[in-house]
């Protein structure tokens, strides 16, 4: 049994032609429906990206509203964090603890 390597060479070719004629198009439908969706997911990115600056912002004026509202505190408690002043109230802690 003779086997003709021409025809089965030409066999191939056409096979080869044949894929490629439909991976082709397969290709191109597949790269428009991810271009799509690659517009709908960047869409959806730039309006999470708007809620999460405008949350940012609403984070500042919070801060900067508290830090107003702290401002007449802010002696005391630069006294309070002095290592004296937490030495002594760790002293009061102590003895309030023998006593019990």
């Amino acid at each position: 049994m003779q086997l003709d390597y021409g025809l089965i060479g030409a066999w191939l070719l056409v096979v080869g032609v044949l894929a490629i004629a439909i991976e082709g198009p397969l290709a191109a439908l597949w790269s428009v429906r991810l271009s799509k969706r690659a517009r709908l997911v960047q869409e959806e990115l730039l309006v999470e990206r708007g809620r999460i600056e405008a949350d940012i912002e609403r984070l500042r004026l919070a801060l900067a509203e508290t830090e107003v509202l702290w401002q007449p505190y802010g002696r005391l408690l630069g006294w309070l964090r002095h290592p004296i002043a937490i030495a002594l109230l760790q002293s009061y802690a102590r003895r309030r603890v023998r006593v019990r």
